[in-house]
């Protein structure tokens, strides 16, 4: 059997086959409807989607691993020819993309780059979560497939032809897992060496000779693992601050009581319990966090009430009410089921009416610990990017992301860029370490390879 991929840009490919259950509730499709049925994503919002359908072909006259066959139900914007799609075995989300809204993985300097050398970057490609950055799988998989060499190779041939119908720059697949950053990265060519003599000033087609390139980055992500206790669950919160350091735990503790001396009560909801007024009230807090700098909010009421008819069972919402029992500030968390691998906790959105001395840390930090603990959950991702998380027992973790340069001229110096990266951050990493308040029976091991 041969693999062969097709172009599509509507999601009946969702019904041709029974898929695994995503690594995190970002993938699931019900998360991909909210987005796509409330606008979030799509031509308005100028993220416009394509899939990348890998599938097996019975053919014994065909010798290549990789053949086209792109569905006539495709994206207008790409050349297409009608066949039948047979065995579905893998699906890659590609956006087309004219900004970098919403990515959290930054690569302004190269469009910078482009633009000095009078060479278009836009449109480029992506591969993501829409305005999420969580690191999770990329590809839907149909159940007994795992991930290989060869589906990569097909989905890759598949970007390629859209960025070739299309005229994009780049392909940047984000916060990717480490085995498919490993996988695609080994793929391709890595090879530069032969770029540097190209002058050609327009490519006719995307050389299978570029590289994938790899950045790294770095998230803060809790850990509910007593070293103490075999690396048992923490029975409390106050388990928890006991392998703190004792600065630490004080600071910690002033904070939570700051919180109660303001007269603010914290509580959480979950699921069915949280009504159509709490949503309308964390939106109120949501959309404050937006226009306290000038900005709109990616995501509508509408999507959050979408999120609670289809998936509720992956909603935590933390409130936080002042003396008269009105919401001042919300936080939303998903998180997974607590018997799946690997069980996560997920912090996303959050919002407040006015300022409130450590009301951000209790609501989208303590309270969080505090239910990962009740819930079982392993690790707690409470979001991107900030140092203030470090000192409060998140543990540096590394992230990867991946990236196809199509215009030889630029490979070897965003090649080069991507490797300084990687060395810096892994030196960052090393110094976040060393700088997390564990006591000494505490402290976890540093492993390079996360």
């Amino acid at each position: 059997m041969s693999l062969q991929y097709a172009l599509l840009n509507d999601i009946s490919w969702q019904s041709q086959t029974d898929w695994q259950t995503p690594d995190t509730p970002f993938m699931s499709f019900a998360f991909w409807q909210a987005l796509a049925d409330t606008g979030a994503i799509g031509e308005q919002a100028g993220w416009l989607p394509l899939f990348v359908l890998v599938h097996r072909v019975a053919d014994s006259k065909s010798n290549s691993l990789i053949d086209r066959a792109d569905n006539s139900e495709s994206h207008p914007a790409i050349n297409h020819a009608a066949q039948t799609v047979t065995h579905p075995i893998a699906v890659l989300p590609v956006f087309i993309k004219g900004h970098h809204r919403g990515e959290f993985v930054f690569d302004h300097s190269w469009a910078e780059a482009y633009a000095r050398y009078g060479v278009d970057y836009y449109p480029r490609l992506v591969t993501s979560v829409p305005y999420t950055p969580i690191t999770g799988q990329r590809l839907w998989l149909a159940k007994g497939e795992t991930l290989t060499t060869d589906i990569i190779k097909a989905a890759i041939a598949g970007v390629d032809d859209i960025a070739q119908q299309v005229g994009a720059s780049s392909w940047h697949g984000l916060f990717v897992t480490p085995e498919l950053a490993t996988i695609a990265t080994a793929s391709m060519p890595n090879d530069i060496v032969h770029l540097l003599a190209v002058q050609d000033n327009s490519l006719e087609s995307p050389s299978l000779d570029m590289p994938i390139l790899e950045r790294q980055g770095c998230q803060f992500l809790w850990q509910n693992k007593d070293l103490l206790q075999d690396c048992q669950p923490f029975a409390d919160f106050e388990a928890f601050l006991a392998t703190l350091k004792a600065k630490k735990r004080k600071t910690i503790r002033a904070e939570r009581r700051k919180v109660a001396e303001q007269g603010i009560i914290c509580q959480r909801k979950c699921g069915n319990a949280i009504t159509d007024e709490d949503w309308k009230a964390f939106y109120h807090c949501y959309v404050m966090t937006y226009a306290v700098r000038g900005q709109q909010p990616y995501l509508t009421i509408d999507f959050f009430m979408a999120l609670a008819a289809t998936m509720s069972e992956h909603l935590m919402l933390a409130q936080a009410l002042d003396g008269s029992g009105e919401i001042i500030a919300s936080s939303l968390f998903l998180y997974d089921d607590r018997h799946s691998e690997n069980a996560t906790l997920y912090g996303r959105y959050w919002g407040a009416l006015g300022e409130y001395d450590s009301l951000h840390f209790e609501l989208c930090y303590y309270q969080g610990i505090e239910f990962a603990i009740e819930q079982g959950l392993i690790y707690f991702d409470p979001g991107t990017q900030g140092e203030h998380k470090l000192v409060r027992g998140f543990i540096p973790t590394k992230t990867h992301s991946i990236h196809r340069i199509y215009d030889p001229r630029f490979v070897p110096a965003i090649a080069n860029f991507c490797a300084q990266d990687r060395e810096h951050m892994a030196q960052y990493r090393q110094q976040a370490f060393e700088a997390l308040p564990f006591n000494a029976d505490n402290m976890p091991d540093f492993d390079t390879n996360t």
